[in-house]
Order: structure tokens, then sequence, then C-alpha cells
């Protein structure tokens, strides 16, 4: 009994050790202020306006690309209001259409809606970064699942925005996301 004690002792300190580690060090533990002081400033009423071109690749959770994408989109704004309207492409055909409502407060705060959002997505841009938290709800097709979400978008440069996100099924991760976003000329 003593040696099953041990092994399941140890097991359990095992795994709050990877999931403090993955707090400390990884993907999640970045901060927005984390890029604070990078060069050049991000402003999502910039960034995001006008008409933006998108390509990108889906990890599925071994690590493995499970599907591309491209897409077109266009922000819009009023003041610290926008819209980004995003119309997917997908490797097997599929289109699919997303439609933010973003609001930015003078802090850099974010608050994000989507019709596919469960809640209001939360975001803060600082420095040459923008990261948004959300939970979203996967079309019927692709299985119904509610999946939270971390976003970070990185600018490079005045017209390219590198995209990772992460989504998360009870707490493990079932997929990655990486993109680049580049503004049109209009």
């Amino acid at each position: 009994m003593t040696t099953l004690l041990s092994v399941i002792t140890g097991m359990a300190l095992m795994l709050a050790l990877i999931a403090l580690m993955s707090r400390v060090m990884g993907f999640g533990a970045q901060k927005p202020s984390d890029y604070a002081t990078l060069e050049p400033r991000m402003d999502i009423r910039h960034h995001l306006s006008g008409p933006l071109r998108c390509e990108g690749v889906i990890y599925g959770p071994l690590g493995r690309v499970t599907s591309r994408f491209t897409a077109n989109m266009e922000g819009r704004w009023d003041g610290n209001r926008g819209v980004l309207s995003e119309h997917f492409t997908y490797d097997s055909g599929t289109r699919q259409d997303r439609e933010w409502r973003l609001t930015l407060g003078n802090d850099g705060a974010i608050k994000a809606e989507a019709d596919d959002l469960t809640g209001t997505g939360q975001g803060q841009q600082d420095g040459a970064a923008v990261c948004l938290t959300y939970t979203i709800r996967l079309p019927d097709s692709a299985g119904g699942h509610a999946l939270q979400v971390t976003d970070w978008m990185y600018l490079v440069d005045d017209k390219t925005i590198i995209n990772r996100s992460q989504f998360r099924k009870f707490g493990f991760k079932v997929a990655e996301l990486v993109a680049t976003m580049r503004k049109l000329d209009a």
C-alpha cells in the first residue's frame, strides 16, 4: 500500500510541477506588459483597420497541421469602437464568416464580442502586442465544443501582425493557430 501511495503522490507532484512550469515559463506566462517597451507600438484602431489579408495554419493536439486557411478581413473604426469582418476559406473548401465587435478603453483594455463567443472576450494592448482571451463555440460541423482561447498578436512592422492562438478544453491544449495578418493598400 505504501508503494502505491508513493506512486500516486509522485504523479500528483509531477502534474503540479508541470502546471506550475507552464504558468511561469510557457505561452500562458506572457503578459501584455512584457511587450510595453517594444516599438513600433500597436494600436488596433490603426493596425486592424481597412483591408487585411490573413494566411495561417491550425495545429492539432499532437502538433501536426490539421488545417490551412486564408482570410480576407476588413476593419472599420468609429473612435474607440470597431468592427472587424473576417471571411475565411479553409483548405477543405469550407467557408466561415465572423464579425468581431471591439471596444478599446483609454487604458488599452479591449472588450470583444462575436456571435460564436460565449460571453465577452477581454484583452489588453500594450507596446507591440495584444492579448485577447475568450471562449469560442465551434460550429456543429466541428463538434460544437466550447474552447477557451488565448490569442496573441505581435506587431512586426506597420503592416504585418503575427497571430498565435491556443485553444484549450478542460485546461488541455487541443489546437494552436499561427497566422500572418497584413494590411493591404486601400
